[in-house]
């Protein structure tokens, strides 16, 4: 059982971008083609300056006050930063994503990632610009 896909992402921005619908379809196709009812999803992002969460998805105030809480303790403009050269959110991005995940494990059962009501899959955008981020899924047994 297993398969390895791409997500493609476009991001507006700095903040939490949900993506628990594409992650369970691709989860399901994977496991549809394996024939497996159970495994685990392990979710990745190749990106030095986003990162992965699970979060709460019903309250978007959740979300803001994760932003701000991260942005407050993590600064842009902080003069001890040296590496500058991609813009004053440069390093502040790579920062907040070694305080956060690049990976995450969800567990599989009956064909369905085990995620609790309120629980969603966000990709935490840390740079300003917009663009695309790539995010990985695989499942396996």
């Amino acid at each position: 059982m297993g398969g390895t896909r791409t997500i493609r992402v476009q991001v507006d921005g700095q903040g939490l971008h949900e993506i628990t619908r594409e992650v369970c379809a691709v989860a399901a196709q994977a496991l549809a083609e394996s024939g497996a009812d159970d495994g685990l999803c392990t979710v990745f992002i190749p990106h030095t300056s986003a990162s992965l969460t699970i979060q709460e998805n019903a309250d978007p105030s959740a979300r803001r006050d994760l932003e701000r809480w991260l942005a407050r303790l993590v600064p842009e403009g902080d003069s001890l930063y040296t590496h500058t050269a991609e813009g004053p959110d440069d390093m502040p991005a790579h920062i907040k994503a070694a305080l956060t995940a690049t990976s995450l494990s969800v567990p599989i059962a009956g064909g369905r990632l085990v995620l609790g009501t309120w629980q969603g899959i966000f990709l935490w955008e840390h740079r300003s610009a917009r663009g695309q981020r790539n995010v990985v899924v695989h499942v396996g047994g």
